[in-house]
C-alpha cells in the first residue's frame, strides 16, 4: 500500500484575489447621504432607493448602511427585489419597503407575506387587493401612485382623489402614501409645475376630506436639486446616493463622490509589433512596437462593448489607452513602449481615480445610471 503524498492547497488559508471587484466606498456613500440632508427639512424623511441592487452598489449592504444612518423607509422596482431584501433581512422589521411596481395578483400574497408596501395605481388593483387581503385576514400598506405626466404607472389625476378614498375606505387596505414621478425633474418649466401642483392639489383635496393628513412624496434627485417645492413629507434619492448628479446640467450644484470604483486585473502583458491587430474585426492596429495589456474584465461584466477604441484605462495611475473591441471577459490596452506595469496590477475602469461613470456615459452616449447598473453579478462587490 503507498500514500499519496501530493500536496493539495488548503482554500480556506489562500487570498481571495477578484479577477473584477466593483470597490464599494461605504465613506462615500454617507457623504453623499450627509449632503442630501443638507438640502431638505428635518422633518423630511428620506427613502433610500436600492432598485436594481442598489445601481449595481449591492442593495445589502447598502440597506444595512442607510438603515444605520436613520433610514427607515426603502424603494425598490418589484416585489422580487423587496423579498430579497426582506430574507436577507438587510433591513430592520420595521423597515418599510415599497415596491414601485403595480402588483401581479398573484403577487400579492408576498406582498402581505413579507410586510411590502403595494402601488395601486387603479380600481381594478384596489379590489383585487382587497379580496386577497380579506381571504387572509391581514392588511396590506399601500401607496398610491398618481400619473402627473411621466406617462408610464399611475392613476389619472382627475381619478386620483376617487381611488385615494376608496382605499381608506377599504377594510383590509392600509393608505401608507401618495407619490408622483417627475418626467423632468432639472428642468425648471411649465409642464414640471403643472406636475407638482397636480399633485399637491390632488392630495390636499384627499386631507381635507380624510381629517388627516397623508406621506406625500415626488422629488427623485432631480428634484432635489431643483425644486424645493417638491421635497415635501418624502424624498427619493437614487443616482445622488451613488455618488452622480442626475445629469450634466446640475453637476455643480452638490459636492458628490462616487461610491463605485470598478476594478479588474492585468492577466497578461505582450509585447507586439507594427501593424499588429487588436481584437475582434481588426478594429484597431498598433501604430508602432508597443506593449498591449489583457484586462480580465468585459462587456459580460458591465464595460460596454460600446467603448471600444474610445475609453481611457488608468494602472498604477497612469491612463491607458483601451484598444480593440472590448470582448465579453476581457478588454485590452495600449502601455506604450516603456511601462512598469506588471500582471497582478490593479486596472481602473471607472471610479473615484481616472475616468467617473458619468465620463464613460458621456463616451459611450448614454447615463451614468446606465454604467453602474450595468455592472453585472460575477463581479465581486467589495465593501471598504
Amino acid at each position: 500500500m503507498t500514500t499519496d503524498t501530493t500536496a493539495t492547497p488548503c482554500t480556506s488559508t489562500l487570498p481571495e484575489e477578484h479577477l473584477a471587484a466593483a470597490m464599494i466606498s461605504s465613506n462615500n456613500l454617507i457623504h453623499n447621504f450627509r449632503k442630501i440632508q443638507e438640502r431638505i427639512t428635518d422633518t423630511c424623511r428620506i427613502m433610500g432607493i436600492v432598485k436594481a441592487n442598489a445601481y449595481g452598489h449591492g442593495a445589502l449592504h447598502i440597506s444595512k448602511t442607510l438603515e444605520s444612518l436613520g433610514v427607515s423607509d426603502f424603494g425598490v422596482a418589484n416585489i422580487t427585489e423587496a423579498v430579497h431584501l426582506r430574507k436577507q433581512s438587510a433591513v430592520s422589521r420595521n423597515a418599510a419597503i415599497l415596491a414601485f411596481c403595480s402588483p401581479l395578483p398573484s403577487h400579492l400574497p408576498l406582498y402581505l407575506q413579507h410586510d411590502i408596501t403595494a402601488t395601486i395605481c387603479d380600481f381594478d388593483t384596489l379590489r383585487t387587493a382587497e379580496s386577497i387581503a380579506s381571504s387572509y385576514n391581514m392588511p396590506l400598506k399601500v401607496h398610491v401612485k398618481i400619473d402627473t405626466g411621466m406617462g408610464r404607472l399611475g392613476i389619472p389625476p382627475e381619478a386620483a382623489c376617487n381611488l385615494l378614498q376608496a382605499v381608506e375606505q377599504t377594510p383590509h387596505l392600509q393608505l401608507t402614501g401618495a407619490y408622483t414621478h417627475f418626467a423632468q425633474s432639472t428642468k425648471t418649466d411649465d409642464f414640471a409645475d403643472r406636475q407638482i401642483r397636480t399633485f399637491t392639489e390632488v392630495c390636499s383635496e384627499f386631507e381635507h376630506h380624510a381629517k388627516r393628513s397623508l406621506c406625500k412624496h415626488a422629488a427623485n434627485s432631480g428634484a432635489l436639486l431643483c425644486r424645493k417645492d417638491a421635497c415635501l413629507d418624502m424624498v427619493r434619492p437614487g443616482i445622488m446616493l451613488y455618488g452622480y448628479p442626475p445629469d450634466e446640467s446640475v453637476q455643480n450644484m452638490i459636492d458628490l463622490k462616487p461610491a463605485m470604483e470598478l476594478r479588474a486585473k492585468v492577466i497578461f502583458i505582450k509585447d507586439v509589433e507594427t501593424g499588429t491587430t487588436i481584437s475582434y474585426n481588426r478594429q484597431w492596429t498598433a501604430p508602432s512596437r508597443c506593449k498591449i495589456a489583457t484586462i480580465s474584465a468585459g462587456y459580460a461584466d458591465g464595460y460596454l462593448r460600446t467603448l471600444s477604441n474610445r475609453a481611457k484605462v488608468f494602472i498604477r495611475g497612469n491612463p491607458c489607452s483601451q484598444v480593440g473591441t472590448i470582448t465579453m471577459d476581457q478588454t485590452m490596452v495600449d502601455l506604450g513602449k516603456n511601462s512598469n506595469v506588471r500582471v497582478g496590477d490593479d486596472a481602473v475602469l471607472f471610479g473615484w481615480n481616472g475616468l467617473s461613470a458619468a465620463d464613460l456615459a458621456k463616451i459611450a452616449g448614454t447615463i451614468s445610471y446606465e454604467i453602474l447598473c450595468a455592472v453585472s453579478s460575477r463581479v465581486k462587490r467589495v465593501f471598504i
